[in-house]
């Protein structure tokens, strides 16, 4: 390996800024006559584990960045050594002990090789940090649930180590922080929770009864005392579920995706009764999965919560629509996957190409009882032909040699409804309308076969479509009228993000929260454990 002429080690070490920062030994005279390559030698051969590293000293020449015993280097180690300090804050592991470690490092240097160890090793704790802070601590989202197939966004480690030749590195390390509105948000939210929790959490729990306005008793004392300690009612002394109690029940209900009837019911009980450290674990999950996101979401974009069972278009920052969703039911086949993309076009009218996995596993049965189940589906041969039913003996087929597709062709029964929403990806998820308005009115709405369902096609249409013509609504209803199938290309093509969010911060501010209907949250707080991450309590 070629290596550039080190300089001096007295270039490095001035005994008072060193051993008063670092803590760093001071050298001999006869040690700092030592090899003059030892220094940049040890840089090269300690660097070589971490890719990032090694290429920033490739590329500076072995150059020191932390070492030397300039007032800027001296600043680099105080804002790393913080930012360790600090980690948990941002919902990372504590990394106090690593940054003790690098301390005990520090003051053990004896040689021009220890010092080029100590460099690198600085280098790798700054990495490491900024890739946890920016992009999160899990390195494969994928493997923790086959349902989150998003790929974290990337960066380039290098650029974290070239950012601290900044003369103000306490400012470069704050500038790695998510700047979302929601990750700052969320933020805020788990340091309230975290006082909250070592207050002593919200009280007793609730007796789990129904409970609704005129009745009385202890248990309707215990729900107003725990919604008094949420905050969601002042203190006063009544006894009864009166209106004002009636209107933080509602509310309660509002920010945690129930039903907003004013009753305590078992569920919204349960929800009342969750501890601090539940609602806790749902923001670090959520800080988590806000790093995995892309920080450039679209200055338009539609954000689908799967949680939360709505569908949103954000216009720089701001919900400019919003429509309940219908989302993929609980069985492991038939959950939504969480994923980016980018929506293409549209097809109003279409026709709905029955994926093969419905075709084989629940069409084909019926098909083999009785040849015209589902008679409004077309069957169509690899020529897309359609098939007589009556000259076919379905009971001749299996799940793999079945040699037919199925087609509803376009109508307002169809299963897709009058429009779908496209963006083509390989998991065949798409947004559409549906027959089935009555699901919408569900509490958890969660019965589509990974699709998502709007209940505002038209609307979400019109407003996708306003970007591209003076009157979308004479534009879309006129090809609705027509009957026939018409793809229209979007102009522009705007960004889908579906996500999975059980806490989150509304256009209000208030932070909100949801069940968990996957169970990929609890999935993720294990993977968070093993990764490091703690509560700083456990009361609830």
């Amino acid at each position: 390996m070629s290596l550039a002429r080190a300089p001096k080690l007295s270039s490095y070490l001035s005994g008072a800024v060193l051993a008063a920062v670092l803590g760093l030994s001071v050298l001999t005279a006869s040690e700092a006559s030592a090899s003059s390559t030892g220094f940049r030698q040890a840089v090269a051969e300690t660097a070589w584990e971490n890719e990032a590293v090694a290429a920033y000293y490739r590329a500076n020449g072995y150059e020191p960045l932390w070492t030397t015993q300039t007032p800027e280097a001296e600043a680099r180690r105080r804002a790393l050594l913080q930012a360790l300090e600090e980690a948990t804050m941002h919902g990372l592991p504590d990394m106090s002990a690593k940054a003790a470690d690098l301390v005990a490092q520090m003051r053990a240097v004896r040689s021009t090789r220890d010092l080029g160890a100590v460099e690198v090793a600085l280098s790798r704790a700054l990495v490491d940090y900024a890739l946890d802070l920016q992009t999160g601590m899990i390195d494969d989202p994928t493997s923790i649930d086959e349902g989150i197939v998003r790929v974290k966004h990337k960066v380039d480690a290098t650029g974290f180590l070239r950012g601290m030749e900044s003369d103000r590195p306490f400012a470069f390390l704050q500038s790695l922080v998510p700047a979302s509105t929601q990750y700052r948000e969320l933020l805020r939210e788990k340091l309230r929770l975290e006082q909250v929790l070592a207050s002593g959490g919200w009280g007793p729990t609730v007796p789990v009864r129904k409970m609704e306005p005129g009745d009385t008793g202890p248990a309707v004392i215990a729900l107003r005392d725990r919604l008094v300690a949420m905050g969601y009612i002042a203190p006063n002394a009544s006894g009864s579920f009166d209106a004002e109690l009636e209107d933080a029940v509602r509310r309660f209900q509002s920010e945690h995706g129930l039903e907003v009837d004013g009753v305590a019911g078992e569920g919204t009980v349960a929800e009342v009764n969750r501890p601090v450290t539940d609602r806790l674990k749902s923001v670090l999950v959520a800080m988590e999965r806000e790093r995995w996101l892309t920080p450039n979401r679209g200055t338009r974009h539609i954000l689908v919560n799967q949680t939360d069972f709505t569908a949103k278009i954000i216009d720089n920052g701001e919900v400019t629509f919003v429509t309940r969703s219908v989302i993929g039911a609980t069985s492991n086949d038939r959950r939504s996957p969480e994923f980016s993309d980018e929506m293409e076009h549209m097809v109003i009218n279409p026709s709905w190409h029955v994926p093969r996995s419905i075709v084989t596993k629940e069409y084909l049965p019926k098909l083999q009882s009785n040849p015209n189940a589902h008679s409004y589906i077309e069957i169509t041969d690899s020529r897309g032909r359609v098939v007589n039913r009556d000259s076919v003996d379905f009971s001749q087929f299996t799940a793999r040699n079945f040699p037919f597709a199925m087609r509803q062709p376009p109508s307002g029964s169809n299963a897709l409804g009058l429009v779908k929403f496209m963006f083509p990806n390989k998991y065949n998820i798409y947004l559409h309308d549906t027959p089935q308005k009555s699901l919408f009115n569900r509490e958890v709405r969660a019965f589509s076969h990974g699709c998502i369902r709007l209940q505002k096609p038209f609307e979400f249409a019109y407003a996708l479509l306003a970007k591209q013509t003076d009157d979308p609504v004479s534009f879309f209803q006129n090809i609705i009228a027509s009957r026939k199938e018409t793809k229209v290309d979007l102009q522009v093509k705007v960004p889908v993000h579906i996500i999975y969010r059980t806490a989150f911060i509304d256009e209000e501010g208030r932070a909100e929260f949801r069940r968990d209907v996957y169970g990929r949250d609890a999935k993720v707080w294990d993977a968070l454990q093993r990764a490091g991450v703690a509560l700083p309590g456990v009361q609830g």
